[in-house]
């Protein structure tokens, strides 16, 4: 596989939420609640005493599909209030997996967040994830979790909001 391949996002996804681009990053930025809102994730705990979304700090997600159940550690890369979230994901013995990121931009009282996906795991490792968490199909997969990650997202950013019409 081209190195080219692993340039390209693997899955992305985009959604127009009625809440200020900061309103967005402070939900996106926060991990832990962020699991609540995933298809795969079900809980995250922060790692070497990490406890806010800074660059360079640390988080390891527990995940689950049907009966199996994998951790990730995460490294925070971006994090630009009100514009940018992102991390790396590894395996617990540091072995790349893939890159997640967030870019929220405004959109007249509200903001537009694209989330997209790359893939960093070397090629060797792919059929080991998929006995480990028996997705075959993870673009695919990786896609329909994202647009069930932002639609939870915008629910849960425009709780309350009264609309009109």
């Amino acid at each position: 596989m081209p190195l080219a391949l692993f340039a390209k996002p693997f899955a992305t996804g985009q959604i127009t939420i009625d809440a200020a681009p900061d309103e967005a990053y402070r939900l996106i930025s926060d991990p832990p609640a962020m699991a609540l809102l995933g298809e795969e994730i079900v809980r995250v705990r922060w790692l070497d005493r990490a406890a806010v979304p800074a660059v360079g700090a640390r988080f390891r997600g527990y995940n689950r599909n049907g009966p199996r159940r994998w951790a990730t550690d995460c490294r925070i890369t971006d994090a630009d209030p009100g514009r940018r979230f992102a991390y790396d994901v590894a395996t617990p013995f540091r072995l790349p997996i893939s890159r997640w990121e967030y870019d929220i931009v405004p959109d007249g009282d509200g903001c537009v967040v694209t989330e997209t996906n790359w893939l960093r795991a070397p090629l060797w490792f792919l059929p080991f994830a998929v006995l480990i968490t028996g997705v075959l199909n993870r673009p695919g997969a990786n896609t329909e979790h994202i647009a069930v990650t932002l639609r939870r997202l915008k629910d849960r950013l425009e709780e309350g909001v009264s609309r009109s019409g």
